[in-house]
């Protein structure tokens, strides 16, 4: 009898994965789909960052490497985050992972137990439930909306607090609604983090760089709250590095100490290569960040324009990231000849086999009242893609 670990019965599959596998075996079967699913842009590795990797190699650097990251990789991210986040850490306080997923697990394996409350405003990235279940944790989840443009609040987060609360966690700028937080937003929240000094804050910066109205905040400018806060990053989104593996954590040393514990355990030292890279990938210039975010921002607008052209369709103009959340729950109930719409997953599953777009049900991120697309492709696909979504939305429109 094949018995697995209860454990695996505390956590789902990916649901992005999911769509991406249902996606590709359409693709595999001939079938025109344009995909809309994965966070991962199609811009390139630029090329200094892969001739950094080429160096590593030729060099040797094929050892392996210390737990918490390459000296040099750790220098360049505490000079990274003193100039671009105006905040000092220590070399003991910075941990290099196998991606800022692993990262995020090594944290909340190291500091939620069985019963602690994580509080997570919906909509979340996938994930954050599953490593709190994983965990043995208790999800706590603050609903937000699209009014207050699904950002949760200083004042829901304090009534949402309880002896049991041991983390927030949450991204700024988020997946999957493409919003970030302000400057004021995030000094209300530490100010209630900071009267709970037994509270952590986990926040995943890992679209930094991808802000199309303002500068990126981060939490991490309350220096009042630093004891209290662990920041989550990466090269995978910004500098186009998703198959690098690169993440890492910056935080109080005892909770860094207990992650490169952890660590040492599960994985042990990141890429040499890879870590190589990411050191080049980190010094770099902004420029490279004003060219994609001009891109993006492009790409948004594009696909926003026609998207205001479909009725009974709500969303919000992200202000960062390359993901739009739209709220498709007015179409619930309606039909074709084949199916009934009565959630989000019956959505994308009607786009992706009908209109040959594929997209991710908001049920994965904790909001079945939407789907969420990625407009990481270039601009002829992506207004293709949305004039076959007006059209398949249309044909709902007109049976009911």
């Amino acid at each position: 009898m094949n018995v697995l670990a209860s454990r695996l019965n505390r956590i789902e599959d990916s649901v992005t994965f999911q769509m991406l596998q249902k996606t590709n075996e359409l693709i595999s079967r001939g079938i025109d789909v344009i995909n809309l699913t994965v966070g991962e842009p199609d811009f390139e590795t630029p090329d200094y960052v892969k001739e950094a990797a080429k160096l590593a190699i030729d060099q040797n650097d094929t050892y392996y490497t210390a737990i918490e990251g390459k000296k040099e990789l750790i220098d360049a991210i505490i000079k990274k985050l003193k100039r671009e986040n105006n905040i000092d850490y220590k070399y003991s306080q910075i941990i290099v992972s196998n991606g800022a997923k692993h990262s995020l697990a090594n944290v909340i394996m190291c500091i939620v137990d069985h019963g602690d409350e994580i509080l997570i405003p919906t909509p979340y990235w996938t994930t954050y439930k599953e490593l709190d279940n994983l965990a043995n944790g208790k999800s706590v989840f603050i609903k937000t909306t699209m009014t207050n443009n699904f950002k949760v609040t200083a004042k829901q987060i304090r009534e949402a607090i309880t002896p049991r609360t041991r983390v927030l966690l949450y991204s700024s700028p988020s997946n999957p609604t493409g919003m970030s937080y302000t400057r004021q937003e995030l000094r209300e929240i530490a100010e209630v983090i900071a009267d709970h000094p037994n509270i952590y804050v986990i926040s995943d910066e890992i679209y930094e760089h991808l802000n199309f109205e303002r500068p990126h905040e981060s939490i991490s400018q309350f220096d009042f709250i630093k004891n209290q806060l662990i920041i989550i990053n990466g090269v995978s989104k910004s500098y186009a590095m998703t198959g690098w593996r690169i993440g890492y954590m910056a935080a109080p040393e005892w909770i860094a100490k207990a992650c490169k514990k952890l660590q040492g355990q599960f994985s042990s030292g990141a890429c040499s290569i890879s870590q190589r890279a990411a050191t080049a990938a980190i010094d770099m210039t902004t420029t490279l960040f004003d060219e994609r975010r001009a891109i993006l921002r492009e790409r948004r607008d594009l696909v926003c324009s026609i998207l205001k052209q479909i009725p009974d369709i709500q969303f919000i103009v992200p202000d960062a990231t390359f993901y739009v959340f739209i709220d498709i729950s007015n179409y619930f109930g309606r039909y074709t000849g084949r199916r009934v719409i009565k959630n989000s997953e019956d959505m994308v599953m009607y786009l992706l086999e009908e209109a040959y777009i594929s997209a991710i049900p908001g049920s994965g991120f904790g909001e079945d009242t939407c789907i969420r697309i990625s407009f990481v492709t270039n601009l002829e696909l992506l207004e293709k893609a949305m004039n076959r979504l007006k059209i398949a939305l249309e044909i709902l429109k007109s049976v009911q």
